[in-house]
């Protein structure tokens, strides 16, 4: 921002020309800025077009971005094209900065995942609602209990995801995908093959591939 006023002036007391004011211009580009020394950048999200990000958009700027992109995306949304395009922008000395932690993850994987990669970049993290700040030690240490739950909440997902296999397996209930063809249907094309009709004509009559037909008649034999 000072480097685009400062050219601005030059150019109008006749100092620049406009080649030497372009110049100027791109080492003012978020890039350029980003290499030259560590800068803050600010990303917010809204769930629908409904809603307005001025909210947060004022509470980065205070506390002193540079940048804010936005996103319009409910929190499932995997695609979030303004966090990509600002997470291909931090290098290391820079500073990502939200206004809420659930503003940037969908979940507490995704927001353990992104805490990671910005931590690899060596990028530092502020939540200014939460105030975490990935640059202090109780900062890190925030990080390290997120990834502790995180773990805990993959565990628990495993957990009850065998339990409930198991109950079912109880209850006598077949698991997996449900056969492409009943038993009467197979019964039927066992009879086709029977009398000569060829696999082509018997799978196609059932709407299934052959290799369909061959693997239902052979499990069912």
């Amino acid at each position: 921002m000072l480097i685009k006023s400062f050219s601005c002036c030059l150019k109008n007391e006749g100092f620049l020309d406009n080649r030497q004011n372009a110049q100027y211009q791109r080492l003012a580009s978020p890039a350029i800025l980003s290499n030259n020394r560590g800068m803050k950048y600010g990303y917010a999200r809204v769930s629908t077009d409904d809603q307005k990000a001025d909210l947060q958009i004022n509470a980065l700027t205070k506390a002193g971005c540079e940048y804010i992109f936005t996103d319009t995306a409910s929190g499932a949304v995997a695609k979030r094209p303004e966090l990509t395009r600002c997470l291909e922008l931090l290098r290391a000395g820079d500073t990502l900065v939200v206004w809420k932690l659930d503003r940037l993850g969908r979940s507490l994987s995704h927001l353990v995942a992104v805490l990671g990669e910005l931590q690899g970049k060596g990028v530092a993290f502020l939540s200014l609602t939460e105030a975490i700040d990935t640059g202090s030690a109780a900062g890190r240490l925030m990080g390290h209990i997120l990834a502790a739950l995180a773990e805990f909440e993959r565990s628990l997902i495993i957990e009850r995801t065998q339990a409930g296999l198991k109950a079912a397996k109880r209850r006598g209930q077949k698991l997996g995908r449900k056969p492409s063809l009943s038993s009467e249907q197979v019964k039927h094309a066992r009879e086709l093959l029977d009398r000569g009709e060829s696999p082509a004509a018997v799978a196609k009559l059932l709407k299934v591939c052959r290799a369909t037909l061959y693997n239902s008649v052979k499990a069912r034999n």
